[in-house]
């Protein structure tokens, strides 16, 4: 699975994901786009958006993209404090569907 790591994501995490094809928006070219405009031009490229924006899922309607989020909610969202969600995050892979938000807290 393609996964996208938003700017607010340590570019740390991207070993964690193992099994998955994961990369930075810088990476990805897609550096100081904002949430719709961001998720849009993902939507072609990418699964999967793991960020830790909480209001990310108040913001934007996801049903006609074909991409879905993974909000990992921790505070502060340092690597120490995120890399124990991976796990359930990796789990939540398994069965997401395009279009949803999974909150991983």
């Amino acid at each position: 699975m393609k996964l996208l790591l938003d700017e607010c994501v340590t570019s740390y995490l991207k070993p964690e994901f193992v099994g998955h094809e994961v990369s930075t928006i810088d990476e990805a070219g897609l550096k100081g786009l904002k949430n719709g405009n961001l998720l849009k031009a993902a939507s072609d490229k990418f699964d999967v958006l793991i960020t830790v924006d909480q209001n990310l899922r108040f913001q934007q309607n996801l049903k006609t993209l074909a991409i879905s989020i993974i909000i990992l909610k921790t505070h502060p969202s340092t690597f120490p404090k995120l890399k124990p969600l991976v796990p359930k995050a990796l789990e939540m892979l398994e069965n997401i569907e395009p279009g949803t938000i999974v909150v991983v807290s």
